[in-house]
């Protein structure tokens, strides 16, 4: 697959890493400047729960492409969007008319309907899902880890085409899938528990 991975965050170049490491072909956009803010590179360590416990711990300076803008006649096979909730709105307006036949995957931790969300983008181009991964930048080195286990759920009663290329696309790269049969409810909970982590985390600084 030819994968376009939204934005630099934590979170896709991950799995962007663990894809390109699976043979596709990965690709960033990223807003108008920030190519040259974030260079050619990141120094990924990383803790890699896939591998076995002796291989987990992963250094390594990876080069990665970027650009600044999406052509309306793009090749990709796969957009990923993770981002944080309120830049869903802007990133949704901008990709509408730029998806073209590519497979959107809303990877997001978010709390609205994400079927509303994802709009004016054709339901029918859309997968769902939420991602086992965690870390942050610090300058160019991203320090996180990658889970095995990944959640997938869909707008249908029954799984998509496309919601099973996406999930082929992980299993085959090494992850375990996890189906939700109400992804909507299950991203509200998880939301709320993470809201409520950092509330009780603020409160014991205080």
């Amino acid at each position: 697959m030819k994968i376009l991975f939204i934005g630099r965050g934590t979170i896709g170049t991950l799995y962007a890493w663990a894809f390109e490491k699976a043979g596709h072909t990965v690709e960033f956009y990223v807003r108008p400047g920030r190519k040259v803010q974030y260079g050619s590179h990141v120094n990924l360590e990383i803790w890699d729960a896939r591998r076995s416990k002796k291989d987990r711990l992963v250094k390594e300076k990876w080069p990665i492409v970027t650009y600044e803008e999406i052509k309306e006649n793009h090749d990709y096979d796969l957009i990923f969007m993770s981002v944080n909730p309120e830049q869903v709105s802007s990133v949704v307006k901008y990709l509408a008319p730029r998806v073209g036949n590519a497979t959107v995957l809303f990877f997001n931790n978010f709390w609205q309907d994400p079927k509303a969300a994802v709009a004016p983008i054709p339901h029918s181009q859309i997968v769902c899902g939420f991602p086992g991964a965690g870390g942050g930048f610090e300058g160019y080195t991203l320090y996180g880890g990658l889970y095995k286990t990944v959640q997938f759920g869909s707008f249908e009663s029954v799984p998509t085409k496309r919601d099973l290329e996406v999930r082929k696309l992980f299993a085959q790269a090494g992850f375990k899938i996890m189906v939700q049969k109400d992804l909507q409810s299950w991203l509200w909970n998880h939301f709320i528990n993470d809201t409520l982590r950092m509330y009780k985390s603020d409160h014991l600084r205080m």
